[in-house]
C-alpha cells in the first residue's frame, strides 16, 4: 500500500483516495464478508476478508501519511481494548450472569470514551451508537441501550399490543391522506416491530434478510411459470398471481 501510494510511482486512483471517498468501500467490503459468510463459501470468504483487511491497511497507510497513526499502532489498541474489556479472561474478574457481563462491558466502553474525550461526563446512554449503520441495526442498538437501563417492557405481551396501536395509527395517518404523517406513523411502526424482535431473541436483520430472501425465491417461482405460459406478469391477472404465490410457497417448502 505504500508503494500505491507513492508521490511519483504510485497508482493515481490510490493517490486519489481519503478517508471520506473510502467509506463506501470499506462497507461494501464488510458486506461482501457477510455475504460469503450466509453462502458457506468459504473460500470466497478468505479472499473477502483479505479485501476487507485491504480497508483497515488503505486508512492506516493515510494516517500514516498525516502522521496520524499507523498499522501497528491500530493493532495495538485493539489488543488492549480487546484485554481490558475481557478482565474474566485476563485477569482474576468473575461474572456471574450474561447481564452482569454485558453491563460491565457497556461501562468499560463508557469510560473508554470518557478517557478520549473529557466532555462526556453527561452523555446520554445512547450515545456509541454509529449513525451511519443501517436502520433496522442502529435501531436495535438504541433500544438495547435503553433496555439495560431500565427503559424496557419487562414482558413482551404489551410489544404485541403495542405494534397493533401502531399499524391502527398508520392506517389513521393513511385515511388522513398526510404524506409527512403517514411516513412518520410507519417509522413509529417498523421501530416497535424491532423491539418486538428483541423481546423475540430474533435479529431484526437477520430476519428481514431471510424474508426478503424468501420473497425473491417465491417471486422468480411466479416469473417461471408465467414465462411457460408465453407472457409476462403485465399481463396476467393479481389473482393469477396470487395462486402462482400460493404454489409456490407449497412447491418451494416442499423443495427444502
Amino acid at each position: 500500500m505504500a508503494h500505491l501510494r507513492h508521490p511519483e510511482k504510485g497508482c493515481p486512483w490510490d493517490l486519489k483516495q481519503d478517508f471520506y471517498s473510502l467509506i463506501p468501500y470499506t462497507i461494501e467490503e464488510a458486506y461482501e464478508v457477510a455475504d460469503a459468510i450466509e453462502r458457506d463459501d468459504l473460500d470466497d470468504l478468505r479472499s473477502e476478508l483479505g479485501d476487507l483487511l485491504l480497508q483497515v491497511v488503505f486508512h492506516a497507510q493515510i494516517a500514516e501519511e498525516q502522521g496520524l497513526f499507523n498499522f501497528e499502532q491500530v493493532s495495538e489498541a485493539i489488543t488492549k481494548k480487546l484485554i481490558s474489556r475481557h478482565p474474566h479472561v485476563f485477569d482474576d474478574v468473575t461474572y456471574h450472569s450474561d447481564e452482569e457481563r454485558q453491563k460491565a462491558w457497556d461501562e468499560a466502553k463508557l469510560q473508554e470514551r470518557k478517557a478520549n474525550n473529557k466532555h462526556l461526563d453527561n452523555e446520554s446512554v445512547l450515545s456509541g451508537v454509529a449513525i451511519n449503520l443501517p436502520a433496522l441495526i442502529q435501531c436495535e442498538k438504541i433500544q438495547n441501550k435503553a433496555a439495560s437501563h431500565g427503559f424496557d417492557w419487562p414482558e413482551v405481551e404489551p410489544v404485541f399490543d403495542k405494534v397493533m396501536e401502531e399499524l391502527e395509527e398508520v392506517k389513521e395517518a393513511w385515511q388522513s391522506g398526510d404524506q409527512p404523517h403517514i411516513q412518520e406513523e410507519v417509522g413509529d411502526l417498523l421501530l416497535v416491530a424491532v423491539n418486538l424482535a428483541r423481546h423475540l431473541k430474533v435479529n431484526p436483520e437477520t430476519a428481514l434478510k431471510e424474508a426478503t430472501k424468501k420473497f425473491s425465491k417465491r417471486f422468480n417461482y411466479i416469473e417461471q411459470q408465467v414465462e411457460l405460459s408465453g407472457r409476462n406478469l403485465r399481463e396476467c391477472e393479481l389473482a393469477e398471481l396470487d395462486a402462482f404465490w400460493d404454489e409456490a410457497k407449497r412447491v418451494l417448502k416442499t423443495k427444502i
